[in-house]
């Protein structure tokens, strides 16, 4: 696990300042902080921060093939590098380290760009072809490891992070309205954009090629959807058996390795699968808030230490009030772009509370998308039944009183009238329509009373929900998550904060030959019944006991909304009040003003519509001018 980073002569005319590469890995420095190295050759410039993982002697980077036309840097882990070393091996390939990245640079000797479709791992890398003068950048098939780009005039920029090429002086910080529309709407920027102009996110699954003073991208993996045979048990062994060799496989390391438990399937699945091949108890990790009422409903230290004790664990639980306003500052300049997802917030910490004792982590991301374990999976199917009320009722009735009821994710009763007013206001429309609003932040109506210069931008969503639309509505719904949520914000953060704190997070849940499978599976098996997650419960039932296969799903964040109804309220007047948005002059300030009177009155909850402004704030403050987040913090203390 590293950072990587790199400058390119598109031209191949000009040759790269080694300092470049020096000042690019310095900002990058916690992902990092156990070794750096970088190689310069005239039109090329590649670098990397390492946190050594394997082959902690011996896996310096950037790494070469045996006569050194090839070097490569790498950031992630691959999981089949001994398979893959032993196969190589045999057809002449002479290795120089123990490194799992260094299968990479032979499997380009042996196939070309299609070396990706050789690995299964996290991946970002740089290849630099030194007798073709070209460059071959790849990001994992799940997006896992980050990956951005600039270009400059001649000059392409490419690093984990954006903060390094931001370093460079040809590169400077700018707002792109073009990804502002995008931003509101998904409460987090998809790729490719990103919320800096000029600055892209290498797709999931995408390779990009510098060569012959070209570039371009491509796609070189994509799930296949076609449903296979077997009966809902058949289904549930293979699951049970393939999550097993993929925890298996990601549990190599040569420093110390432990799992997030929250206590639900996902993580408790990884650690009851961990604990049949670790020889000491699984260290393990849980977090709770200790902040009243709305902390008590993140809460789930009781369900982690019931499984910590079932598969005796080497548990350990902390509870945190944490210091928000000097976080959330920090914590965004670590994440490059604003999010409305307050799980930033309680990855950090519970990141932070485990790097104590381990730097290799397990954790569960990933188990929602991939055996459909979120409620608006199942919207489809309620959809086709609400429809079938007469229209009369639907409109002359329900839809009415469902616009009128309050709202509050905080209380059980309120979020479920939150999920009833979503579900009906939705359910009119056709699939692709639905399917998007329930993951909008602002809608597109109130885009249009918020910004202050509304413009209509590319709908990403719309984009990728066409380009699928050949397969199942289930698996329609999934592909969308893929190319979203699951990498520009799931695992954008999950990654962001954990190696913030210096920890490589694995997600043994999207590995390679699990999704491979499951993507597989008829809808029938894996809602069967309509509920949700059915195959996993069902792989997992005699492993798992009931009350945690069964209970209710929970989030990974933290209780926002509460708190910006109470001890965060004058942080949220702090960044966003009528002087503040107007000179700002990207929102208008009556629209701001309607969502704090909607949250704070409970007639909507805004919660990510609230963390979305106010991170948004925060970023203009750290990025375009320029304040360091110590000197945030300060400010805003200061004014609440």
């Amino acid at each position: 696990m590293c950072g990587i980073h790199g400058v390119i002569s598109v031209s191949g005319q000009q040759s790269v300042d080694p300092s470049w590469l020096q000042r690019m890995g310095d900002v990058t420095q916690h992902r990092g902080p156990d070794d750096s190295g970088a190689s310069c050759d005239g039109a090329v410039g590649i670098g990397m921060r390492r946190l050594s993982i394997i082959d902690l002697a011996g896996g310096h980077q950037p790494i070469f093939n045996e006569d050194g036309t090839l070097a490569l840097v790498c950031n992630g882990e691959i999981y089949n590098f001994r398979e893959l070393r032993t196969q190589l091996a045999e057809r002449g390939h002479q290795f120089a380290t123990g490194s799992d990245v260094e299968v990479i640079v032979h499997l380009y000797e042996e196939y070309g760009d299609d070396c990706v479709n050789h690995l299964n791992g996290m991946f970002a890398f740089a290849l630099h072809d030194r007798q073709r003068q070209r460059v071959l950048i790849a990001r994992d098939q799940l997006g896992i490891k980050p990956l951005y780009y600039a270009q400059q005039g001649d000059w392409l920029a490419f690093s984990t992070e954006i903060k390094a090429i931001m370093a460079l002086e040809p590169f400077t910080a700018a707002i792109d309205l073009k990804a502002l529309s995008p931003y509101l709407q998904l409460g987090y920027v998809p790729a490719p954009y990103s919320l800096f102009e000029g600055v892209h996110k290498l797709e999931v699954a995408h390779q990009l090629v510098i060569e012959n003073g070209r570039m371009h991208t491509r796609c070189y993996w994509r799930p296949d959807y076609r449903p296979q045979a077997g009966s809902p048990a058949e289904w549930a062994e293979r699951v049970r058996d393939t999550a097993e060799r993929a925890v298996k496989r990601q549990m190599i390391s040569d420093v110390p390795i432990g799992a997030f438990l929250s206590g639900g399937i996902d993580s408790s699945a990884v650690v009851a699968m961990m604990s049949r091949y670790s020889e000491q108890p699984v260290r393990t990790y849980a977090i709770g808030f200790d902040t009243g009422k709305a902390g008590r409903f993140y809460n789930e230290l009781p369900y982690a230490r019931r499984v910590a004790e079932l598969f005796g664990t080497a548990h350990q639980e902390i509870m945190v009030r944490p210091d928000i306003v000097t976080l959330m500052p920090r914590l965004l300049w670590h994440m490059d772009e604003p999010i409305a997802d307050s799980a930033y917030i309680t990855t950090y910490l519970v990141s932070q509370f485990a790097r104590k004792d381990v730097t290799v982590i397990l954790s569960g991301v990933g188990g929602d998308e991939l055996f459909a374990g979120y409620r608006r999976y199942l919207g489809e199917r309620y959809a086709q039944r609400y429809q079938r009320l007469p229209r009369w009722i639907r409109r002359g009735v329900i839809a009415p009183l469902a616009r009128n009821l309050p709202s509050d994710r905080h209380s059980k009763w309120l979020n479920y009238m939150r999920l009833a007013r979503s579900f009906v206001a939705s359910a009119e429309c056709d699939f692709a329509t639905r399917y998007q609003s329930y993951l909008e932040v602002f809608s597109p109506e109130v885009q249009e009373q918020l910004l202050a210069e509304p413009a209509h931008y590319p709908n990403r969503c719309a984009t990728l929900m066409r380009d699928n639309s050949d397969v199942d509505p289930l698996w329609r719904m999934f592909d969308l998550d893929r190319q979203t949520q699951l990498p520009d914000d799931l695992l954008m953060l999950t990654d962001k904060m954990s190696m913030a704190t210096s920890l490589e997070c694995r997600v043994p849940l999207l590995d390679r030959e699990l999704v491979e499978l499951a993507t597989g599976i008829p809808e029938s098996v894996l809602l069967q019944g309509g509920e949700l997650k059915s195959v996993l419960k069902q792989a997992f039932k005699g492993v798992l006991p009931d009350d945690i296969l069964f209970r209710a799903k929970r989030g990974f964040g933290a209780p926002m909304g509460a708190w910006l109804k109470s001890e965060l309220a004058g942080l949220r007047a702090c960044l966003l009040n009528r002087q503040r948005i107007e000179s700002r002059g990207l929102f208008n300030w009556s629209a701001v003003e309607r969502t704090m009177q909607q949250h704070d009155s409970n007639r909507a909850d805004h919660t990510d519509h609230l963390l979305a402004l106010m991170n948004l704030e925060i970023w203009c403050r750290l990025y375009l001018d320029g304040s360091s987040s110590e000197d945030i913090s300060a400010e805003l203390k200061e004014a609440i």
